[in-house]
């Protein structure tokens, strides 16, 4: 079933039947796993490489719906967001990834870099419309070290000492400490010290090498990403966890991935969220000069089975799904919650990354229509802070 619309429809229609006649509708390997996940035992990468190649109707839709029994039963009916502002602080960056449209040379009209006092404002500017974070990340700009970093949350936190910064990927602490000449340790230990809280688990991309090389071949190793992870989760930070597949990627290595990250979780536990993130390829150089070597994305159909196959697989350790609905849009994103998924993400104002790669959407969603999206779904609408604590539930059946 190749067709998102054909396999949306059957979903819903074969929904009904409810989770046991869902399961009576297949057998063999496919029943065998579900029935083993539901029953929390844990699934293999082998089982789940299973999964994400099924392609018969009712194993697609018995996916999604044990996905969506299992999500009930562990975190309930409640769908969050997080009110929170992106500021890409500068595109100029030497790294020179495949998949990224967004940086810039020095010197291209495109290039920008934000003084801290442009920072400080669109932090207050946030903090005025109800954001209660900011997700800073931006450019390997050749001119700056770690000590900007530092200095940047400094200067948010100086204009809203209240503001939650999720900031820096793995890639950025690497590049920071190598800059400063420290270890990752203390790197991280000086982004605490001012004050910094949260990191995004970004730069991850496919933890596999043979992947990373083709696509991202100036960036850190998968071995140098899961070190510095657990570095900060040591420190007692936490950060997310994400993918970004469809590419030159194949649906085993989505599997290694999920494993690598429930490896990680097992020994730190500082993931807060799991985040696939699709491939936006229309603009970008890896997309525009493979000569058709390159995939146009993921696909909507695995875009399901990603939300289905990750809640089965994290169950017990990773238990926040979120979706994007910067890369789906709103539709889609709103049936992945009937998929596995149950975070909405947040409202971002501005984001640039994807809309550079060629993405629809990206400026900015208001948390009214996160709340009328979670309802036509018959779901709970929550905001959220950035690890999960509840801020303010409303009604199901509400009009806030």
């Amino acid at each position: 079933m190749d067709r998102i619309e054909d396999a949306i429809l059957y979903i819903q229609d074969t929904r009904g039947l409810g989770l046991d006649g869902v399961l009576g509708k297949v057998n063999g390997n496919t029943g065998r796993i579900l029935d083993k996940a539901l029953s929390g035992e844990e699934i293999s990468v082998e089982e789940s490489i299973h999964l994400f190649g099924i392609t018969d109707p009712d194993e697609l839709t018995a996916l999604a719906v044990t996905a969506d029994a299992i999500r009930k039963e562990d975190v309930g009916d409640v769908v969050t967001y997080v009110v929170n502002r992106n500021i890409n602080f500068t595109n100029i960056c030497n790294t020179y990834c495949g998949f990224c449209n967004f940086m810039a040379p020095e010197g291209d009209e495109r290039a920008y870099f934000l003084s801290m006092d442009e920072i400080a404002d669109k932090v207050k500017e946030a903090w005025d419309i109800g954001a209660t974070e900011v997700c800073m990340q931006g450019g390997m700009h050749p001119d700056i070290d770690g000590n900007f970093y530092v200095e940047l949350i400094k200067a948010v936190k100086r204009a809203v000492p209240e503001m939650h910064t999720h900031a820096f990927s793995p890639f950025e602490i690497f590049y920071g400490a190598e800059t400063l000449g420290i270890s990752e340790e203390e790197f991280i230990g000086k982004l605490k010290d001012v004050g910094h809280n949260t990191f995004p688990g970004t730069a991850a991309e496919i933890l596999v090498e043979e992947v990373r090389k083709i696509i991202a071949p100036r960036k850190m190793p998968t071995e140098a990403w899961i070190r510095i992870v657990k570095k900060a989760h040591k420190a007692g930070m936490r950060t997310t966890s994400t993918i970004m597949y469809g590419h030159v990627d194949k649906p085993h290595h989505w599997a290694e991935h999920i494993g690598i990250l429930r490896d990680i979780q097992k020994e730190t536990g500082g993931f807060t969220e799991f985040v696939p993130l699709r491939f936006i390829p229309w603009n970008t150089r890896l997309y525009k000069h493979s000569k058709g070597k390159v995939q146009e994305g993921p696909g909507d159909v695995n875009q399901l089975k990603m939300y289905g196959v990750s809640r089965l697989m994290l169950r017990g350790w990773i238990n926040n799904i979120q979706v994007s609905w910067v890369k789906q849009g709103p539709e889609f994103a709103q049936f992945s919650l009937t998929a596995g998924a149950n975070d909405f993400g947040g409202t971002l104002m501005e984001e640039q990354i994807s809309r550079s790669a060629g993405a629809s959407y990206g400026q900015y969603f208001p948390p009214e229509e996160f709340r009328r999206l979670t309802r036509e779904i018959d779901r709970i609408p929550a905001e959220r802070t950035t690890t999960y604590g509840i801020r303010q539930m409303f009604d199901r059946d509400g009009v806030n």
